[in-house]
Parts: structure tokens; sequence; C-alpha cells
């Protein structure tokens, strides 16, 4: 597939489901059977568990996971145990979790592991930092859990790969709109503020950017807090800084008048972003604007059209009308994987 040449321009790249059973951990194993590994050094891992071939919550079947030899990977103590592949490891982490230490290794031979990297956010951008640095490994290949949007952030890594499908809805048209609104907050813009550069190094708060990009603390220490604030010093904001999250409560109270002053809500990155679609959709209609300090790179939107009960959906029609809405390629992984 054409995104597969287009994600040698990252460092790394996260997949990451709008549902569980959407295909993310197929598309890793597409990425893995494809990666270019006599041009790259890739490395890979998951904030989950991968591998397993049974699911734990669904009871249904889940692809294994078969890595090629020379790839490195992270997986835990317990999991490492495990592993079907012959290897070696080059490091053993400090921190212990519930599986154990996270043990970084090389394989010598190809085979099945399990994959279980560290848990949180911060401990797997730690890794992939160690790793690529120590190994000079190229690009570094995360497989996300649900509900983790904040793996694709541009924070965490270089370019995102989202996976969709039948799981988050029976019907095409909803799936589409679900769907389409993902892409599109992944997609927004870097804000255009002259403050750009100086928000970047502000970890928290609430911030009032006036006219010519001067910076005001508010008195209120998160968006929940926002009917706290004083009304007549945000409603003469060009522009108010969120570094938590972006909610309906705050848009509601606070809409109407950054609407009335042209002004923007700028936030870290799309994953701060907890709106619903049609608050979100609302504002924008009636001229809001939001912006972000980091914008992520969409590599490419993947769907599965089988749900775990059985259901298929129209693999043509789903990828044919998401595409339409998003106005870039849309691609059946599952078809794909048993196609080439």
């Amino acid at each position: 597939m054409p995104f597969i040449e287009n994600l040698l321009n990252y460092s790394s790249v996260s997949i990451v489901g709008l549902e569980k059973n959407t295909g993310k951990t197929e598309c890793l194993s597409y990425l893995i059977k494809r990666v270019p590994l006599e041009r790259i050094k890739v490395a890979i891992s998951s904030i989950g568990i991968d591998g397993e071939r049974i699911d734990q919550v669904t009871g249904t079947a889940k692809p294994e996971i078969f890595l090629r030899e020379g790839m490195f990977f992270a997986t835990s103590e317990k999991h490492y145990k495990k592993r079907e592949i012959i290897s070696e490891v080059l490091d053993i982490s400090e921190e212990t979790g519930s599986l154990g230490r996270i043990i970084t290794a090389r394989a010598l031979s190809p085979g099945k592991v399990l994959l279980s990297g560290p848990s949180a956010t911060a401990g797997m951008k730690r890794w992939m930092d160690e790793v690529c640095l120590k190994h000079r490994v190229d690009l570094c290949i995360i497989d996300g859990a649900l509900s983790r949007m904040s793996l694709a952030s541009p924070a965490m890594s270089r370019s995102v790969i989202l996976t969709t499908g039948a799981a988050l809805s029976a019907n095409i048209s909803t799936l589409v709109s679900k769907s389409a609104y993902a892409v599109e907050l992944i997609r927004l813009s870097l804000t255009e503020n002259p403050a750009l550069e100086k928000l970047r190094n502000i970890e928290r708060g609430i911030w009032r950017v006036g006219e010519s990009g001067e910076l005001s603390e508010q008195k209120i220490s998160s968006a929940m807090e926002i009917t706290k604030a004083d009304e007549e010093l945000l409603g003469n904001a060009k522009a108010l800084f969120l570094t938590g999250a972006l909610t309906d409560r705050f848009l509601n109270h606070i809409g109407e008048k950054l609407i009335t002053n042209d002004a923007e809500i700028i936030v870290r990155d799309f994953s701060k972003i907890f709106l619903t679609q049609n608050s979100f959709r609302l504002f924008i209609k009636r001229g809001g604007k939001i912006g972000v300090l980091h914008r992520s790179n969409l590599i490419a939107v993947c769907v599965n059209p089988i749900a775990p009960n059985g259901l298929v959906l129209d693999s043509e029609r789903l990828c044919h009308e998401l595409s339409s809405v998003i106005g870039s390629p849309v691609y059946d992984i599952i078809k794909n994987s048993y196609e080439a």
C-alpha cells in the first residue's frame, strides 16, 4: 500500500483504534510483514497485550504476532518467557509492573511473540526514545489500546494510523460519521497565533492570549472550573489556551463569547479534545475556531468490516463513503492482508 512508503518519513507511528476489534493488531501485522528491513531498523511494542490467541474480553480469536529476523521488540518478563523465537536480550528496565520488568530484545530468527510493553504513555515514550538512541532504530511501531488517544499525540509519536470498523457501528452511515469526526480532530490546523512558541513551553493552567500575543494566566486550574473565571477578561481575549481537556462544559459556558470576539481556543494537540461531535460541529458552524500547538501526521485510515458478532459490512461501500468524506484513501486492512 502507498502509505508504507510514506511511513518511512517518520521515526515513530502509533496505531490507534476507535473501538476494540477494529483491526489494530491486523494493521500491526501488516506493517511487520512489509516494512523494508533491508533499509531501516524497526522496533515494535504494545501498550496493551498483543499476540494472544483469544481475546480475554470478547472470547473471540485474535491474530498472533510474528516478528521478522532483525526486529527489535519490547515486552514484559512474563510474556518474554513465552516467546517462540530466538532472540537476544538488549536491556531490562528497572521499573517493575504487574507482568514484571520490560525486556528489550532483538529477534535472531522469525517467530511468534506476545507483546506487552510499558503500560503508561510516559513509560512508552521513554522506551521509544531510549531504543532509538541506543540501537539506532529508525522506526518505532506502537500498537495502542482502546480509548488511549494520548498515544496518537504528536508529543508521543511522529505519525498515526487510525483503525475503525464494524465493531464501532453496524450502520455504515453512522460509522462513517464517527470515523470522519476523529479524522477531522486529528487534522486540526496549527494555530497562527503569534504566541505559539511561548505556549509550547507552558505545562499547566488556562491562559488568556492578548492582541499582540501577551499572556495572562486565568485564576482557575482547569476547564472544569471555567464558571469561576473573570468573564470580562475572557470576553476580551483573542485566544484562550487550555493545557488540559477541552470539554462540552467549557464550550457551553464560554463558546459564545469567543465566537463574538472572533477568538480562538488553542489546545496542545487533538488528543486534548473531549467534545461530543454535535458540540464541536455547532461551535465550528457558528464561526468558532480551534487550533493546536502540535499537529498530528495521519498516515492512513484502515477499516475492519467484520464485527466480533459475525456481522460483515460491505467493505467496498464503507471504504468509498469514508474516503469521500475525509478526502483520502481508506484501506480494508483485512482484505489487503490476504490479497498481498
